[in-house]
This record gives C-alpha cells, structure tokens and sequence, in this order.
C-alpha cells in the first residue's frame, strides 16, 4: 500500500488512475502531474520513488480538490439562487440549467442539479 495525499493506494493500481480518483482530478491533470515528475502514462503505483510520492502529494495539496473543491461548487450554486438568477433557480428547481429541452428526456439534469437543501 503506498499513501498519497492521505489515502492508501494498492501498489498494483496505475498512477493515472489513482490520481484521477481524488476529485477535481480528471485525465488532463493527472497526465500533467505525470509529465511535470517524469512518471509513465502505464506506471503503477508500487513502482514508484520516494521522492516522486512526496512532489505528487506536495502538488496535490497546493490544488483545489476534494471538499474544498466541492465547498466551492456549493457555494456558488447557493451564491446563484440566493440572488434569485435565472441559473439559481434553476438549479433550486433541479431543471437543466443550461438551456437544454425540458420537454422530454429530463431525468439526467434532475438527477445531475440536486443539491443538498437542508442547511
């Protein structure tokens, strides 16, 4: 098990595939986290250096990602349907925000625009 940025990661699991585990990590990130500390596209995890662990978890935590990236989403959302916009109330509503068809095949954006609304 090797640890990086605070979670454990099985030693045959690909570094690319690991790192775009943590969210607000997608494939663009992650192949250029691997560019910038020279690490294989097909690299696994078990197979990499000490120092190459600690830039990667260095770099991580200087980006915004996990709950602070998911406080920031939410923050805004609330931010939008506080001032009462038209995007903002639609995201209350859990309609399509970006101006798709609401006539059929709706179920995608309700499902996609729910947001907690307890508190």
């Amino acid at each position: 098990m090797v640890f990086l940025f605070s979670v454990n990661f099985a030693e045959s699991r690909l570094v690319k595939s690991s790192l775009e585990s943590f969210y607000g990590v997608g494939p663009n990130v992650s192949a250029r986290l691997m560019a910038r500390y020279h690490i294989h596209p097909t690299a696994r995890v078990g197979s990499l250096g000490n120092k190459q662990i600690v830039d990667l978890t260095a770099s991580l935590s200087s980006m915004t990602i996990e709950n602070d990236l998911r406080r920031r989403v939410r923050e805004n959302i609330r931010r939008l349907w506080e001032m009462g916009s038209y995007r903002g109330r639609r995201h209350l509503f859990g309609l399509p925000v970006r101006g798709q068809r609401t006539r059929c095949q709706i179920a995608t954006a309700r499902k996609l625009n729910r947001i907690d609304r307890a508190g």
